[in-house]
């Protein structure tokens, strides 16, 4: 049964759709997604299904970090999300941890993000 939540396509097409809405240069938290899609979904499946995402994506997968404004990838993962992060505007303090207030991505204030009432 886990599994089938870790790998429910119709739950990450939802993670990947909300993460689509983050602009450039803003930043959102693993908690932060799954609160919003809702259903359950916790921060370790947001993870899952990022992580299941393949090269050349237009999922700006880079725009999601942890709760304390860093990266959790290891390794050379971590050094590209940095860098496209970077590219964005986003900086990053002496402890490689981006600043939520300053670049933490505010879904109800984004035109954006809400539905259209057209």
């Amino acid at each position: 049964m886990k599994d089938e939540i870790f790998n429910d396509r119709s739950t990450n097409q939802r993670i990947y759709d909300l993460v689509r809405q983050i602009p450039p240069g803003r930043v959102a938290s693993y908690g932060q997604i799954a609160r919003m899609v809702g259903g359950g979904v916790g921060p370790r499946q947001v993870g899952y299904a990022l992580a299941a995402l393949k090269s050349g994506t237009d999922v700006p997968w880079q725009r999601v970090i942890n709760a304390k404004g860093r990266i959790s990838l290891p390794g050379i993962g971590g050094a590209i999300q940095r860098q496209l992060l970077i590219e964005e505007g986003v900086q990053f303090d002496e402890n490689d941890s981006v600043d939520f207030e300053r670049y933490g991505w505010n879904a109800a204030a984004d035109p954006k993000s809400r539905p259209s009432t057209d």
